[in-house]
């Protein structure tokens, strides 16, 4: 079929030349008015306008060859065009009129389809047609053939069009998770992964393929491949929402945690609680093994007692925000009375708001005086009842089991008032207190459910681990199949260790465990690298932004002196807006549970004339807390009171850039002495400060007035070469000296 102007086609069908663009730009085809129109575009145009086939177009061009042809031959009398027209119309219309209908039986492919007068078949002559005719059918047969297939492949186009066009209405919106791989971002896009990694390299971000994109970097590239993106919000931020608060929640028994000082009692009155109330035992009870018990009284209520150490138990778990403890049971020696680790465990306490009852234990041992503890723990602010104030005191004797009873109602007591409840109905949720890897069970944790109820086949996530629980079992190792409010149960499942510490919470099914594991796993790695502590420069911040209210620090100084001096000295710098509270003072050196401590309170350690043991750097060092050491009472009282002003200095650092070594010296008439010298590390800088080493002894310290090499003046001179050296206003320099560069660097102070 021949091409046709888009103009000439308007104006055999008779309309717009701009109707017919519009009709071309619905299918995604621009054309201009003199631009030629392929078969599949005519077809299009006949389509919209109600024309039946290209065929059409095709006679009536062979009209028009006619006409012309007519036209150019002589006439005696000059027409219009318009006339010649006509008339020509009008003869070739006879002329097939006066012809006989053919007499041939003719068998179509397809069925023919009527055409105009103007353009009728010409009827074949009787005895035998003319070769014009023969031609002219086949010419019809083949250009039916050809329309057929143009049809059908115009109809494959629309399809395709069609399912693009619904493609693209689907991902018009893209919502992206927080954490991506280019592999899951590109999927998403439904684009290659090399389209992603092309886009990231553009932002100057080289990832591989199964690198994690930052969700602002991974918003960019969506938007930039012409999508409308949103970062999706992660599903363990939702899952408080998806468990209902509609149960009621029921009185529970309360999570004890018993401390104290080194040999004063402790795991006595534990076993003796045991012995007392625990009616029987299986062989090989696991209660030291699973890290918690309970204690059933006669009456039918039940204690659940932490088996762990009392403060570390404290500093490890709170440390990551657990919040298991109800009450806390110091434990304290009658003959032996308040000891430093006993003043750590109060401070521990108080520094996570637990009530505390006081144990005054050994009271059987000839020596014996519990007023003297009474005394002596009053001075730290745990005043007895029986002298007005609001500590419980009982007098036990953990070996003979004196008042051990007495104990436990005070326990019961106090968790009365502190109303503790929780729904038992609905999915679990508790915290992991301890985890073990057992050669022939595995990964083991034991947990302690705080909420709901805990039942064989639930899906759990724990921290960045997640798993189901296959088996359960009981402090005193009997299977469970479900454990409410308050209980500890051992369980296997997990495919890794949970952290002591760690929250676990029941979820729909292993696969949602999983995806929010893998979340919290990637987002813990993120937060790692720029998560520390709480640093002195940033509490003036944090007070002007509301964050802050109370600073809170730890004190460890040379002697009881200067403890209490500064202990006054610290509490008297709180302002209306921030509070100073000591969490915890004592002399000795820094440790790693003071670090621990403050690390879980978000506290500032304050070393006066003590310095940190080895593992207490290390620990303070990874979970960045912040140790602050002085010899000069004034100095320290100072900083805190400029942190909380806001008035910090920046530091002075000294950067060592490298060292050279003087192998010779040259008088210089007019300039002075010039060190031949040669770089035995990092680089020699001009106009950088410098010092003169002799001997271990520095006599010298100012700045590298010239720096050359082969008489040509240079910037600086690195390691392995020589260079000659010029100290500002100063020659006195020898052979075997060691000319040090350096310079200051000014840091933001972290107290």
């Amino acid at each position: 079929m021949e091409k046709v102007r888009l103009q000439d086609l308007a104006k055999k069908l008779g309309v717009k030349v701009k109707d017919v663009q519009e009709v071309l730009k619905e299918w995604g085809i621009e054309k201009s008015n003199f631009a030629y129109l392929e078969e599949e575009e005519i077809q299009i145009v006949l389509d919209h306008f109600g024309k039946e086939t290209t065929q059409e177009i095709k006679e009536e061009k062979k009209e028009e060859k006619v006409e012309s042809a007519q036209e150019k031959e002589p006439t005696k009398e000059e027409k219009p065009p318009q006339k010649v027209k006509e008339e020509a119309r009008r003869k070739e219309t006879f002329k097939r009129e006066e012809r006989p209908a053919p007499k041939k039986e003719e068998k179509p492919v397809h069925k023919p389809k009527p055409v105009p007068q103007a353009v009728a078949q010409p009827a074949p002559k009787p005895p035998s047609p003319p070769p014009t005719q023969k031609v002219e059918a086949r010419e019809e047969k083949k250009a039916q053939k050809e329309e057929e297939q143009i049809l059908k492949k115009l109809e494959k186009q629309i399809e395709k069009k069609q399912k693009k066009e619904e493609q693209e209405e689907e991902i018009k919106i893209v919502q992206i998770p927080e954490i991506v791989t280019v592999r899951e971002l590109a999927e998403l896009l439904r684009v290659p992964p090399n389209v992603v990694m092309a886009e990231l390299l553009k932002k100057g971000v080289l990832a591989t393929i199964n690198q994690t994109v930052p969700s602002e970097v991974a918003l960019q590239v969506a938007e930039a491949l012409g999508f409308l993106a949103e970062i999706k919000k992660e599903e363990e931020e939702t899952l408080e929402e998806e468990i209902p608060d509609h149960w009621e929640k029921l009185p529970r028994p309360p999570i004890v945690v018993v401390m104290g000082h080194v040999d004063h009692g402790k795991t006595t009155l534990l076993d003796t609680i045991r012995k007392t109330n625990v009616a029987e035992r299986e062989k090989g009870g696991i209660t030291q093994h699973i890290g918690a018990s309970v204690v059933q009284l006669p009456d039918g209520r039940k204690i659940t007692f932490l088996d762990t150490p009392g403060h570390e138990a404290f500093t490890s778990l709170r440390a990551r925000g657990a919040q298991i403890t109800d009450i806390a049971v110091l434990v304290v020696a009658a003959d032996d009375g308040v000891m430093p680790q006993t003043v750590e465990a109060i401070n521990h306490a108080r520094a996570f708001n637990v009530p505390i009852i006081v144990a005054v234990n050994k009271i059987d041992k000839p020596g014996a005086d519990p007023q003297r503890v009474r005394r002596e723990l009053s001075e730290l602010g745990l005043i007895p009842e029986e002298w007005g104030g609001d500590t419980i005191f009982v007098d036990v004797s953990a070996k003979t089991g004196q008042n051990v009873e007495t104990l436990l109602e005070y326990i019961l007591l106090l968790a009365e008032i502190l109303e503790l409840k929780a729904r038992v109905e609905g999915p679990a949720k508790g915290t992991v207190i301890e985890s073990k890897l057992d050669k022939q069970r595995g990964p083991v944790a034991t947990l302690i459910v705080q909420e709901g109820t805990l039942k064989v086949g639930d899906p759990v996530v724990a921290g960045t681990t997640y798993g189901k629980i296959r088996a359960m079992f009981d402090d005193k190792g009997r299977k469970l199949n479900s454990a409410g409010p308050s209980t500890p149960v051992e369980v296997l499942g997990f495919e890794e260790l949970p952290m002591a510490g760690d929250t676990f919470i029941v979820v729909e099914d292993e696969k949602k465990a999983r995806q929010i594991a893998e979340i919290r796993k990637q987002k813990k790695e993120q937060q790692e690298k720029l998560s520390r502590g709480l640093m002195l420069e940033d509490v003036f911040k944090k007070i002007e932004e509301g964050e802050l209210n109370e600073l809170r620090l730890i004190l460890k100084t040379d002697t009881i002196g200067s403890l209490e001096a500064l202990k006054k000295a610290l509490t008297e710098l709180s302002t209306p807006e921030v509070s100073v509270r000591i969490l915890h003072g004592a002399v000795g050196g820094i440790t790693e549970n003071d670090v621990m401590l403050a690390k879980a309170s978000q506290a500032i350690i304050i070393g006066f004339n003590t310095r940190p043991d080895l593992k207490a750097k290390e620990t303070a060092e990874r979970e960045k807390v912040d140790i602050k050491l002085y010899s000069i009472i004034y100095e320290a009282i100072e900083d805190v009171k400029n942190a909380l002003r806001g008035l910090l200095k920046p530091i002075q650092k000294e950067v060592v850039l490298g060292s050279a070594e003087v192998r010779a010296t040259f008088k210089i008439k007019g300039v002075g002495t010039v060190a031949g010298c040669y770089v035995l590390d990092g680089k020699i800088v001009r106009n950088a400060n410098a010092r003169l080493i002799r001997d271990g002894v520095v006599i010298y310290t100012g700045k590298i007035e010239s720096l050359k090499r082969f008489k040509e003046d240079v910037q600086e001179v690195a390691r392995g070469f020589e260079c000659g050296v010029k100290l500002k206003d100063y020659n006195d320099v020898k052979v075997g000296d060691i000319i040090e560069c350096y310079e200051v660097k000014l840091e933001k102070p972290s107290l």
